[in-house]
């Protein structure tokens, strides 16, 4: 699930390949207008999709000439881009 609250997008629940889809054309949505902190924090598991996901809007964002600030990314998130060897691609986190 994705919500904008106090000038952050909210991700929260399960990132997996069932989820990921919509999530990932409502980050797209958002970053088309304006430059996005994502909050994942409150994401209780990832799969792969959701690296694919946050590589995906990180293109969008370069693309659009936006900012894309991330903030609780989950361990294991973490853990699946330093696997696949792209954790240095991912947008920089902030506190």
């Amino acid at each position: 699930m994705i919500k904008c609250e106090d000038g952050r997008l909210l991700v929260s629940g399960r990132l997996n390949i069932t989820t990921v889809p919509a999530l990932f054309e409502a980050g797209l949505q958002h970053l088309a207008s304006e430059d996005l902190l994502v909050d994942f924090s409150q994401v209780e598991s990832v799969d792969s999709a959701a690296v694919s996901m946050l590589l995906g809007w990180s293109r969008a964002a370069q693309r659009s000439q936006r900012t894309l600030r991330v903030t609780g990314l989950p361990d294991d998130l973490l853990s699946l881009a330093r696997l696949y060897g792209v954790a240095e691609l991912l947008p920089r986190q902030s506190a």
